[in-house]
């Protein structure tokens, strides 16, 4: 029996599980109280912009006032441990990003938690990507240019990264390409950003939610998006997978909740995420970022979550990088 087989039988056994249950009358009523989302990084990023939608989607649908309260801090940790440590019932939530909860487990010695053992995710926000950006001077039009560029001269050409979907694609490269691309740590994107613009470092793996604005004033220019296919608002601009199919990284934005969370208020909420989703002003605003959006089922939430974090531990163990 493959894998996959093995994940339905699960999911459904599960289900006759849930059918045969009876929800408390706690569980019928859900929402009954006010519920809080908590976001592990600073506002104003599309993960933030994502769980503000969704509150509003919330409030309106359930009738229950929904609170959206920012705890950055140690690249999602001091967020996620902050609902970890809530009771599981529904009402703290955790936007759940890439980072959370599929790169940290191979990035972060003694990590305090297990995104698998510790939480279940009961939405998903689509998936994105990011671009390969260069200054509009540059002489690379594409991946194979700076490929062909880096084995001409290895070591002299650099990227920076700020945080894990900065860093991975470039990494991976190197060792997939076989060349030598010289990683520049920064504190934040907008250091990084100007250093590009200035000319002092040569690419940067950017976001497509918070590059797009740099791209529609013409002060970078994309090469490559790191998705498995193209993005029809960029039809012309190809997949880095075409090349190098290793290097096309998915992510990760949803919600979840603590482990132990009743099946019945799980499903509720996967109904509240899905329709918030679908919903005209988070489904616009997420298109602009470039997610890809569908209807994801809490099936559909475990099974994405768990293969996106053994393809984080994988690439990160090829790309050499150590956790700290």
């Amino acid at each position: 029996m493959n894998d996959a087989s093995i994940t339905r039988r699960k999911f459904g056994l599960i289900g006759i599980g849930s059918a045969l249950a009876t929800p408390s009358r706690a569980d019928e009523n859900y929402p009954s109280r006010p519920l809080k989302i908590i976001v592990p990084f600073g506002p104003g990023g599309s993960g933030d912009i994502s769980a503000r939608l969704c509150a509003q989607y919330i409030e309106a649908t359930a009738k229950q006032p929904v609170v959206v309260e920012n705890r950055p801090g140690a690249n999602g940790v001091i967020g996620t441990m902050e609902v970890r440590r809530a009771p599981a019932d529904g009402y703290t939530l955790l936007l759940c990003t890439t980072s959370t909860h599929a790169a940290n487990p191979s990035l972060i010695r003694n990590l305090p938690y297990d995104p698998g053992a510790d939480f279940d995710v009961v939405g998903m926000f689509g998936s994105a990507g990011s671009f390969f950006i260069v200054r509009p001077d540059s002489p690379w039009r594409s991946v194979p240019d700076l490929v062909d560029a880096a084995r001409a001269q290895p070591g002299r050409y650099t990227f920076a990264y700020f945080n894990t979907a900065s860093r991975l694609p470039p990494e991976v490269l190197n060792k997939v390409a076989q060349i030598q691309l010289l990683g520049v740590p920064y504190r934040a994107v907008g250091g990084a950003m100007t250093d590009l613009i200035a000319g002092r470092i040569d690419f940067i793996v950017q976001e497509t939610s918070a590059a797009d604005s740099y791209l529609r004033n013409n002060q970078v220019r994309a090469i490559a998006v790191t998705r498995a296919q193209r993005w029809d608002r960029y039809p012309d601009l190809p997949s880095v997978a075409e090349y190098y199919p290793d290097v096309a990284l998915p992510g990760l934005l949803g919600l979840a909740v603590p482990k132990g969370t009743p099946l019945p208020v799980m499903q509720r909420l996967n109904e509240l995420a899905v329709g918030a989703l679908n919903s005209s002003p988070m489904r616009e605003r997420l298109e602009e970022f470039g997610h890809t959006i569908g209807r994801f089922s809490l099936e559909d939430c475990a099974a994405y979550t768990r293969d996106l974090r053994e393809r984080f531990a994988r690439y990160i163990a090829m790309a050499g990088i150590e956790p700290e």
